[in-house]
Formats: structure tokens, sequence, C-alpha cells
């Protein structure tokens, strides 16, 4: 991290600065606040440490325009004359933190490699945002890899055409997903989308909710009722787990298919229907065939255009965008994030569920974290004892590789903290001094490694 030091005491600026320089980081001294300025309107400066007295005007402009120049660029204000009005001045304005001199050169390091930290995990969700947004294929289906790709290129090909389309996929890769994409991009978009299971109904049931009856047609039939079929007429009909569909049903599909018109249970006559079939389904329906379980003429009416979509573990290289893609939608204006050894372990793990697995799993880490704005790697991995070690593995490798200092020092502080709050008994105030900070960063670092509750009146003290 690149830091500006303004700092008109020498022994400070030289103590502070070697030690910043130790844990990996690049330091700009400066002396007054016209050369602090200077620097960061022409330099690449990260993370500003000003004294609020020294000559020129002083830190506090040094705060202002390094927040107006970069909004989230983290400013620390030193001061050996603190007033409760200049601390709440400098936080209005922005400033990260207000320390008082003198303080422990360890304080400030753990502080800014806590900014380093969040600056690199903003940076990495920034770029898989915008590659997300690049990757992103029609009505939001992610996907980056090459077999996902092609998937997209034949969908936008077919899209705008009647074919009929079969979906194919393992449970949870997005068939419905893809079939409502094939409508949205088809001349149908503005009729309906209507879809229904063959494996959720049985087969009296099924029938009826597909092509509907007429009133007195059995014995529950009180009032004529339009099925499916009639409901998606001048839209897009989608059969889903077709696989799954009675074979005394199968002939009725493919009449509608054939002939574009379907008869009401009970009715004397057929009833015309314009719309297009998109089926879905789970396993090869030609296995299906050779099972006797399908009929292979209905299997040729569906099949005319074919969609095949990958299961997850085939696709490895989208689960860090589909992560932050669920991750985007639970987070509700807070910055959440994956820590880098997390989202290695969800590479390597299978994802037998696929798509709706990895979703489940982000949803769940997010209900968990509580305060937490890191997602932790035990709530994200289903407990399955199959793959579960497989994955841990891999997280470790990332941590036992070489890290970013950064990341060393956030554990460091935290591993500290603990430490501190164990010698004291929880005492905050206690922890606090031998910790070398205030009560109030500590209470703000508490919450921020979801160390415990940190209620405010804690905070205000």
């Amino acid at each position: 991290m690149r830091i500006l030091l303004a700092e008109d005491e020498v022994t400070i600026a030289v103590t502070l600065g070697d030690a910043l320089e130790a844990a990996g980081h690049e330091v700009v001294h400066v002396a007054d606040t016209q050369s602090a300025l200077k620097v960061l309107e022409n330099g690449r400066v990260e993370c500003v440490i000003t004294d609020i007295r020294m000559p020129g005007a002083g830190g506090m402009s040094v705060l202002a325009r390094a927040k107006e120049l970069d909004p989230r660029r983290p400013v620390v204000l030193t001061t050996g004359y603190a007033t409760i009005d200049q601390a709440v001045e400098a936080m209005r304005l922005g400033a990260a933190n207000y320390v008082q001199k003198p303080f422990r050169n360890e304080a400030i390091v753990a502080m800014v490699g806590t900014f380093a930290r969040v600056a690199s995990l903003e940076a990495e969700n920034d770029g898989l945002r915008r590659q997300l947004a690049a990757q992103q294929g029609p009505e939001g289906v992610v996907g980056a890899s090459p077999a996902m790709q092609a998937v997209f290129q034949r969908l936008r090909t077919v899209a705008p055409t009647d074919a009929t389309v079969l979906v194919q996929g393992e449970s949870g890769t997005g068939k419905e997903r893809i079939a409502r994409a094939i409508h949205q991009l088809s001349p149908r978009s503005q009729g309906p989308f209507v879809a229904i299971s063959c494996a959720a109904l049985p087969e009296t049931l099924l029938e009826s909710e597909l092509f509907g009856h007429e009133r007195g047609a059995f014995t529950d039939a009180r009032k004529e009722r339009r099925g499916r079929f009639e409901m998606a007429n001048g839209g897009t009909f989608f059969l889903d787990d077709i696989d799954d569909m009675p074979l005394a049903l199968q002939v009725k599909l493919l009449r509608v298919l054939q002939e574009r018109e379907i008869e009401r249970l009970g009715a004397e006559a057929p009833v015309e229907v314009d719309i297009r079939v998109v089926a879905a389904t789970k396993v090869p329906l030609r296995a299906r065939v050779a099972e006797g379980k399908f009929r292979e003429d209905l299997f040729y009416r569906l099949d005319v255009v074919r969609l095949v979509l990958p299961p997850l573990r085939e696709r490895a290289g989208d689960v860090p965008l589909l992560a932050r893609h669920f991750l985007d939608r639970q987070k509700k204006g807070r910055e959440l994030t994956i820590p880098r050894s997390a989202m290695a372990a969800l590479e390597k793990y299978p994802w037998p569920g696929n798509v709706r697995e990895i979703e489940n799993a982000v949803l769940r880490a997010v209900s968990l974290a509580g305060e937490r704005n890191e997602l932790a790697l035990e709530d994200l991995l289903p407990d399955d004892p199959r793959w579960k070690s497989l994955a841990e593995t891999a997280a470790r490798e990332v941590d036992q590789g070489v890290r970013p200092l950064r990341e060393v020092l956030h554990e460091k502080e935290r591993e500290m903290i603990e430490k501190a709050l164990a010698a004291t008994g929880g005492a905050r105030m206690k922890a606090a001094e031998m910790l070398g900070i205030s009560r109030k960063v500590l209470w703000e670092k508490i919450k921020e490694h979801g160390l415990g509750e940190a209620d405010e009146a804690e905070g205000a003290s």
C-alpha cells in the first residue's frame, strides 16, 4: 500500500515510516501541508496519515482534499492536542480514525493493514463484478466458461425462431432460467410464459392441469377450467422434467405438437393454441426411449434444437462469478466478501446440486455472517463429508502459500484482540490499554472482526 505520511516531528516520522515499510508498505514522507497536497494531486496515494498541526493549513485541509479526490481512501489523523470538537469534525469530513499522540507504531501498522486488506477485497470484488457483467448471458444467466458461452450463442440464434427447444441438464443447472431467456429474446416476449413440472403432480392431476376440463368432466369439476396450454396461448410453454411424463400423456402431448390444438377433459371439440414449447430433461431422453419409458416419435418432435447445460463441476471457472453474483443479490447495502482461501475451496468442491446448490450456500453463509462482512468457509461449504475435506485442503494450500501481508496482519490483529480480551476477562478498557488503542477503536474492531456484541453504550464511551 502506498502511504502518504504528513508529519513534521522527525522522530515520529522516521520510526512510524520504518515500521510501515517493514510491514511491506511504501511510504512517502512530507513535513508540511503544501507538500502533502502536492503529493495528493500528483501521485498515487492509497492511504493518508497526517498530523493535524503542522506547517501550513494543517491536517484537516489534507483530510478534506484527500477525501474530495477519492472518497474511498482512508485518512488517519494524529494529534497531540485532542479535543472532542476536533474529533467530531474529523469524522464528519470522513476520517477513518483519529489517534492521539503518543501512539504505538504497532497499532498504526495494524490499522493500515486492515485498510490494505479492505482495499484489496474491494478491488477484487470490482474486478469480479466487471467480469460478471461481461460474461452474463441472457436473462442474467452467468457463465464465462467456453461451454456456457456456446450455450448462450446457440440460445441467441434459436430464440427469435419458433422452433421447439429441448434443454438437457442435471438438476440445478438452471434449465428454467434458460427457458425464460428463450422466451424473453423471442417475438413472443410480450405473451405469457407458463411453466409446469411433470414430476410435481400425479398423472390424474397433471392431465387436468395441462389440458383443462369442462364442467362435470369428473366428480369435482364444478366449473369449466382452462389448462396450462391454453394459458400459454400467444406465448411460451415450458414443460420441466419431461422425462417424468407418463406414457399415456405423451400421446396427447404429441398431438399438441403436431396439430397445435388441445382437448379439454370432457370436451367435444378441440381448441387451437398458438404456443412455443420448450421442454427440459435431467437425463438424456434417448436413454429413456431405449428403456421404453419415452415415445420415440415424441422425442423427435421435442428434439428439434437441443441445448445441453454442463454441470457446475465441468465449469469450475464459473464458480467465483456465480458466488459473487449471488452475493451481490444478498448484500442489501453491505460490502460482503468471500476470502481468497474460501473461494479456492469453493472452486475445488464439485457442487453436485449445481448452480442451485451454490446459490443456497451463499444465502446460508450470508444469513450466518451476522455483523461480519466476510463469509466464513465453514458456512459456505455444505456439510458433505465426501467432498468437504478436499475443499478444506484447497483452502489450507492457499493459506500455506505466499499471501498478501495485509491478510496476515488482519488475522494477527484479530488474534491480538482476542488475546487481550481473554487476558482482561472481557474488560474492554483494560484490553484497549494493553493494545495501545482507544476504547472506541477497540469497539469498532470488535465489530469489524465479529468478536462480540458492540452495543451503542460501549461505542460511545
